[in-house]
C-alpha cells in the first residue's frame, strides 16, 4: 500500500467515525439517554462511564506522573517526554469532560457543583479535582503557547511559578486518581469480591502511575514513527524499568488483599469473572516480567508491545470493576448500543487529530523548532487523524 493509499485510508476512517459520532450525540441529546444507550435503571452506569471516565483519568496520568518525576524529583533525563505527556493528559482530560456530558442526564447542569457544594461526596471531590487539574494542565501547557508566540514576558513570568502549580497538579491528581475508586467503596455487596476492595483508593492510584508511564512509552514510540523523530530510547529504557517495579508494587498489593479476604476462592465460580479476572492479571503481569529483563528493555519493539499489553490490562481492570464486576448483582447483562461505541471511538480519534494539530503547530518536543506530520501515515494509531 502506497503512502497516499494509507493516507486516504486512513483519512476515510477518520471521517467515517466522526460522522458516526456525530450522528450518535444528536440520538442522545435529541431522544434521550433511553434511545441511545442499554443503560437502565438497574445498570446505569456504562461504557461512558467504565472507559471514557475512569480509563480516560487513568490514561492521562502521564501529566502529573511526568511532571514530578521532572520538576519536583528533578530527574532531568526525562525532560524531553514531559511536555508530550502534559499534552496527552490535558486533552485526555478535556475529552474526559466532553464524555461526561453524554453520560449525565442534565449536562446543563455540570457546572452545578461549582455552587451547590456537598463535601461528603466522593463524587464532588472528584468533580472539583479534575475542574482544578484541568486548569492546573492548561497552565502547565501554556508556556507551549506563550513560546510558539513569542511572547517572553508572560513566559518569564508563568515560569516564575510554575513549580508551585505542578505541585497542585500532583496533589490534586493524586486525589482523584484513588477517590475514582473511592465510588466503589459503597457497594460492597454489589461488586464482585475479585474487584472490591477496601484497599480500591490505593490500587486504582497505583494503577494510575503505572499507566502513565506506559502511557508516556506509547506516545513517545508513536510520536517518533509518526513525525520523523528519534525516539528518545534511554528515557524509554528507564521508563519500563520504572514501570516493571511499580507494577510489581500493584500486583503485590492487590494479592495480598485478595488472600487476606479470601477472594481467590471465587475464581472457582461460575460465569465469565474469572476468566477476565485471569485476562486482566496476565496483561499485567507478563509485561511486568518483560521489563525485568535487560535484554527486553533493550530491544525497543519488545518495550512498545509491554507498553501496550500494561495498557490493555488496566483498560480491562477498570472495565471489570465498572462493568463485569457489576453484572451479577444487577441481575442484568449489559452491552453498549452501538451509539455507545460511536461516541467513545469518535472522542478517541478527535484526541488523536487534536494531538496532531499541537505538534504540528507549537514547539511540543524539546529542541524542536518546526514539526511536521510526513510520517503519519507509518503510524496507524495516529494516521487516523490526518488531516492534510
Amino acid at each position: 500500500m502506497t503512502a497516499l493509499m494509507r493516507n486516504y485510508f486512513w483519512r476515510s476512517v477518520f471521517a467515517v467515525l466522526m460522522l458516526a459520532g456525530a450522528w450518535a450525540a444528536f440520538v442522545r441529546f435529541y431522544y434521550g439517554l433511553g434511545a441511545a444507550t442499554n443503560l437502565s435503571d438497574q445498570f446505569p452506569w456504562g461504557i461512558w462511564i467504565g472507559f471514557d471516565l475512569l480509563c480516560g483519568v487513568g490514561l492521562a496520568a502521564g501529566g502529573f506522573t511526568l511532571a514530578a518525576i521532572v520538576h519536583i524529583f528533578n530527574l532531568k533525563s526525562f525532560h524531553a517526554v514531559v511536555r508530550p505527556a502534559i499534552l496527552t493528559a490535558f486533552l485526555g482530560y478535556l475529552l474526559v469532560v466532553v464524555a461526561l456530558l453524554f453520560d449525565l442526564g442534565r449536562p446543563y447542569r455540570i457546572w452545578h457543583p461549582m455552587i451547590m457544594w456537598n463535601p461528603r461526596s466522593v463524587m464532588f471531590e472528584v468533580g472539583w479535582c479534575v475542574m482544578l487539574y484541568t486548569a492546573v494542565l492548561f497552565l502547565e501547557f501554556l508556556p507551549a503557547v506563550l513560546e510558539r508566540f513569542k511572547l517572553k514576558r508572560a513566559h518569564a513570568v508563568l515560569k516564575s511559578v510554575m513549580l508551585p502549580i505542578i505541585v497542585a497538579g500532583v496533589i490534586l491528581s493524586t486525589l482523584h486518581q484513588s477517590s475514582l475508586g473511592s465510588l466503589f467503596l459503597i457497594m460492597p455487596n454489589k461488586l464482585h469480591p475479585l474487584w472490591y476492595s477496601p484497599l480500591l483508593p490505593v490500587l486504582f492510584y497505583l494503577s494510575a502511575i503505572a499507566t502513565g508511564l506506559a502511557m508516556t512509552i506509547f506516545e513517545s514510540w508513536h510520536s517518533s514513527k509518526a513525525f520523523g523523530r528519534q525516539l528518545e530510547y534511554p528515557v524509554i529504557c528507564s521508563l519500563s524499568r520504572a514501570l516493571a517495579v511499580v507494577i510489581s508494587v500493584y500486583l503485590t498489593v492487590r494479592f495480598l488483599d485478595l488472600l487476606h479476604r479470601g477472594a481467590l476462592a471465587t475464581l472457582n465460580g461460575p460465569g465469565m469473572e474469572s476468566g477476565l479476572f485471569v485476562l486482566e492479571i496476565v496483561l499485567m503481569a507478563v509485561p511486568m516480567l518483560m521489563f525485568f529483563r535487560e535484554k527486553t528493555r533493550e530491544n525497543p519493539h519488545a518495550v512498545y508491545l509491554g507498553a501496550v499489553m500494561f495498557l490493555l490490562g488496566f483498560v480491562t481492570n477498570r472495565l471489570n470493576v465498572s462493568t463485569t464486576g457489576l453484572e451479577v448483582s444487577s441481575g442484568v447483562k449489559y452491552f453498549p448500543k452501538w451509539t455507545e461505541i460511536a461516541v467513545t471511538l469518535a472522542i478517541t480519534a478527535a484526541g488523536f487529530a487534536i494531538f496532531r494539530l499541537a505538534v504540528k503547530n507549537l514547539p511540543i518536543f524539546e529542541g524542536e523548532e518546526e514539526h511536521g506530520g510526513a510520517g503519519l501515515a507509518h503510524s496507524p494509531v495516529l494516521a487516523i487523524a490526518k488531516g492534510d
